[in-house]
């Protein structure tokens, strides 16, 4: 239970501080003036678009897609392999893809807070708390890892996890260094996703032990 605990106590700091414009708030000005300096020094055109590129990947296109893409793989595996509950993937995978707007965009709407440019909300915009793009990513391949992580050959197991978490590291490293998210935005979003996938991967245990 210290991984949950941990992950709810930093969420619940970090929105605090982002409430009630508190001192944390200070890294994020820190963090984003010290890599606008090192952008600037490297002016390298290839890096910026690579790390634009990163940060595309936690839109809910490709996310989402590769998201279902892997439930019906792993529900496939499993059927073939004669498994119980072979068809859990394609009920899970559309849950966690409509879950992710559940969570983020009242975040989004509630705390209503500016991004890295400083220019006022425009009345139809949410606000920058917590990072969509991040949360969709570690969530979506998240997902789609613990769900081919039950039918995959227990060596390979290994590789598919620190592959999800370079790419999710990758989105929110992209973010933060093409000036679209705060880095507070992106933590607090790697907190939230992973809440819920200790939460899905607990329940992927209770309900198919296999």
């Amino acid at each position: 239970m210290a991984i949950p605990v941990a992950l709810a106590a930093v969420l619940a700091l970090i929105s605090w501080q982002v409430a009630v414009d508190g001192p944390l708030l200070e890294l994020d000005t820190a963090t984003r003036n010290g890599v606008r300096s090192l952008r600037k020094a490297l002016h390298s055109i290839p890096l910026n678009h690579f790390g634009a590129a990163f940060s595309d990947l936690g839109g809910s296109f490709p996310a989402v897609p590769v998201l279902l893409g892997c439930a019906g793989l792993a529900a496939w595996l499993a059927h073939r392999a004669g498994r119980p509950l072979w068809w859990l993937p394609l009920a899970v995978a559309p849950v966690a893809a409509v879950l992710i707007p559940l969570l983020v965009v009242p975040a989004k709407a509630w705390f209503a807070r500016p991004g890295p440019y400083g220019v006022p909300l425009a009345p139809d915009q949410w606000g920058w708390y917590p990072s969509g793009h991040t949360a969709t990513s570690a969530i979506a391949y998240g997902t789609a890892a613990l769900l081919l992580a039950r039918v995959l050959d227990p060596g390979l197991v290994r590789p598919v996890y620190a592959g999800t978490a370079l790419v999710c590291l990758g989105v929110g490293a992209g973010l933060v260094w093409s000036d679209y998210h705060w880095l507070l935005d992106v933590l607090a979003s790697w907190c939230l996703a992973g809440l819920v996938l200790w939460t899905l991967a607990a329940a992927l245990r209770r309900l198919d032990p296999h």
